[in-house]
């Protein structure tokens, strides 16, 4: 019986032992730590740089620089047929007056068949005097002896006039101003322009635009601002596409179909052919009227519109444009003044 006890009493304290052990075991696992919560962040206030819209006066203006250049031009070229080029006689900038001869023709055998024909001509003329001592007062051996002379003297006239055409003289007093891309032995194709001859004492302003879109509100009469070398200087639309003589030339036409001419006043001495100058022509202005910097109108697929702030947000508004300048821009609908728009973001 005493043993029966000391054996209970024994398993009990071995299962006592065991479950401390387990107890123990269970204490040495990782407590399962609870999740961080985020920080509370202070939404960041949007700045916006703002324009209060008001009124004032605005103006689209053209500004670029042009060149001056002959207004009185003749453009020279070989006729008929042309022909096999022998020389260029001048060079670009060369100084030359009428009658000057700038390119010649291979001629041939012209100067030999007029210096034949020169001959020819003489020996006729002197039968005529013969017959008048022969046959004094035989009329009609006297005028067919002077028809011949006539004849070979009409002979040699068109001889002449070949040996000319192989000659390109200039018709004006100028500058030589363009030559085209030709040389000896190149084949010469008649009515093709060759030189252009510029008379330095007839100038022009010329400008030719980049965009074809500017040329749209100017008109002959127009005033512009022109400076040349910083010096202000009145000047006039007289020339634009619509109003520029035609052209065979594919160079000058298309030239002159982005360009406008303006004349002057007052040219100092030392303005010649290719001198610059800066040119300011307004096309179009308006006075009194809403405007807002470029920057604040915004477009998106043909929509045109503004951002304005009203309280603490900001509103999208759609808005009709009308003068457009370098940096502003007239509103028309949609704007009242007062309200300001948003530049940035």
């Amino acid at each position: 019986m005493k043993d029966n006890k000391r054996c209970l009493k024994v398993l009990q304290t071995v299962l006592a032992g065991c479950l401390t052990t387990a107890l123990a075991g269970c204490s040495l696992l990782p407590k399962e730590e609870e999740p961080l919560k985020p920080p509370l962040v202070k939404p960041v206030k949007e700045n916006f740089e703002l324009y209060e819209v008001k009124r004032a006066n605005i103006a689209k203006q053209v500004t670029g620089i042009g060149t001056f250049a002959s207004d009185k031009m003749d453009y020279l070229y070989f006729n008929e047929s042309g022909g096999r080029l022998a020389s260029i006689d001048v060079a670009l900038g060369s100084n030359v007056g009428i009658g000057d001869v700038l390119a010649e023709l291979d001629k041939g055998d012209i100067e030999g068949r007029i210096k034949q024909q020169q001959i020819v001509v003489e020996k006729a003329k002197i039968a005529v005097e013969q017959t008048k001592e022969e046959k004094r007062g035989d009329v009609q051996a006297l005028r067919l002896k002077m028809l011949d002379v006539q004849k070979e003297q009409v002979q040699l006239d068109m001889l002449q006039k070949q040996l000319d055409k192989t000659k390109l003289a200039s018709t004006i007093e100028g500058i030589v101003t363009y030559i085209d891309v030709i040389k000896p032995g190149d084949a010469v194709t008649a009515y093709k322009s060759i030189f252009t001859i510029s008379d330095p004492k007839s100038l022009k302003l010329v400008y030719e635009f980049t965009n074809i879109n500017d040329l749209t509100n100017i008109q002959i009469g127009m005033p512009a601002e022109v400076k040349i070398k910083g010096k202000p200087y009145q000047g006039t639309v007289v020339q634009i596409p619509s109003t520029t003589p035609i052209s065979d030339n594919k160079a000058i036409a298309d030239k002159n179909a982005k360009s406008v001419m303006l004349v002057v006043q007052d040219l100092p001495p030392e303005v010649e052919i290719g001198s610059s100058a800066d040119i300011s022509i307004v096309t179009e202005q308006r006075e009194n009227v809403l405007v807002i910097p470029r920057v604040g109108l915004r477009s998106y697929l043909g929509r045109d519109y503004v951002q304005v702030m009203e309280g603490e947000s900001r509103k999208e508004i759609d808005v009709e444009k009308g003068i457009v300048s370098t940096t502003e821009v007239e509103i028309r609908k949609g704007l009242k003044e007062g309200q300001k728009v948003i530049l940035n973001n």
